[in-house]
């Protein structure tokens, strides 16, 4: 590993963690052992390979993990990827608790992380899930039945725009909640609009 493929905002990164510090290290290691480039996005370090996104580590409160963007092409022969949330639909992760944990799968991460440069290289893609293969949940479906200018309105929206409306509305659990979610973001629907324009 050599000093000048050292991102400093990992090392910035790193240095003000608070916890999984040691496993960052291991990580960042492993990966940059695979001759990728180290750069630092969505607060997290992130490896690339000709600008395209390979690997990410990242940190939670039980565990850290590596994440794989396009996670859902890998092979997984070894059985260790695991998919965060259902609503997840490309990304996968290989989670730890220890160092011990991430030194005993070092040759498996290598394997993983050439393959996932090897997806990258054939330019492969995730087929997102279309909106309509969403579940819409009961409470926006009434409201489409209500107002069908709104129904109209969302069905002119881009497919990434529906998506993250349907997972935002369906992630609540009380029907009051979601009933509220739609209520706030009817105005934007029927302008166009995105949940997070």
């Amino acid at each position: 590993m050599t000093n000048n493929r050292l991102n400093p905002k990992v090392d910035e990164f790193l240095d003000e963690a608070k916890k999984w510090k040691e496993e960052y290290k291991t990580l960042r290691k492993i990966v940059l052992e695979c001759e990728l480039t180290e750069e630092f996005k969505w607060m997290n370090p992130c490896y690339t390979f000709e600008k395209k996104n390979i690997v990410l580590i990242h940190g939670f409160k039980e565990y850290c993990a590596l994440l794989f963007p396009k996670g859902a092409l890998l092979q997984d022969s070894h059985g260790v990827l695991i998919q965060q949330t259902k609503n997840v639909q490309g990304a996968r992760q290989i989670r730890f608790t220890n160092v011990q944990g991430i030194v005993e799968k070092e040759d498996i991460l290598k394997a993983y992380i050439y393959e996932a440069i090897e997806v990258e290289k054939n330019g492969l893609k995730v087929e997102a899930k279309k909106p309509e293969e969403f579940v819409i949940p009961e409470e926006l479906q009434r409201k489409f039945d209500e107002t069908p200018a709104l129904k109209t309105a969302f069905e002119a929206l881009t497919p990434g725009r529906q998506r993250a409306y349907i997972l935002y509305f369906s992630t609540a659990k009380q029907s009051k909640t979601r009933e509220a979610r739609i209520e706030k973001h009817m105005e934007n629907i029927l302008n166009g609009k995105g949940l997070n324009d």
